[in-house]
């Protein structure tokens, strides 16, 4: 008879996670939880990524997730954590150039273009933030959470998620890119 080397792995040998209630899970909050991590990235293939690794690491913790209820906030606060790693990790290869590529056209009122131009040039002043005040504009604002749930779900207080916010905020109003023309 053999003893295991790892204790862990002959339990890991029996524990199944419940697949049907995560992978449903995965189906219906899908959308959401990736519009998130597009949010924290600035390349839709590394959002994809990123909400992989994340929906990996929920999978994993399935079974210990005692509130299937709290399942979102779990997901995002992995997502953030992930993406604060691969930021720390990554090397510098990107530099910041006082020039754009080419000028962006002016916002107007009813064409879709100068609408995407608009939403194009919010997200990349969104990207210029911090990574904390970006993750707290895009879950406050984009995920539509209040300060408390914010709060929660970065783990620090109300106060902080306020404070954050109201400088990001003060910087985007800041950013030439969003000042109206005219």
């Amino acid at each position: 008879m053999t003893t295991p080397v790892c204790t862990s792995a002959s339990k890991a040998a029996t524990w199944t996670p419940s697949y049907t209630s995560f992978s449903s899970y995965v189906r219906a909050r899908q959308s959401a939880l990736l519009r998130t991590a597009r949010s924290l990235t600035a390349n839709p293939s590394d959002a994809e990524d990123l909400l992989q690794t994340a929906l990996a690491k929920t999978y994993a913790a399935w079974e210990r997730i005692e509130d299937h209820r709290a399942v979102d906030g779990y997901v995002r606060r992995a997502l953030v954590n992930t993406r604060t790693s691969q930021w720390r990790k990554r090397k510098v290869d990107e530099f910041a150039t006082d020039e754009l590529p080419e000028p962006e056209p002016v916002p107007g009122d009813d064409d879709p273009a100068e609408r995407q131009a608009l939403h194009d040039a919010m997200w990349r002043a969104i990207m210029k933030l911090p990574a904390r005040q970006r993750a707290m504009v895009v879950l406050r604002y984009y995920e539509d959470l209040s300060e408390a749930q914010t709060a929660e779900v970065l783990g620090v207080s109300v106060g902080t998620v306020k404070s954050a916010v109201s400088r990001a905020l003060g910087k985007l109003r800041e950013d030439p890119e969003l000042i109206p023309a005219g």
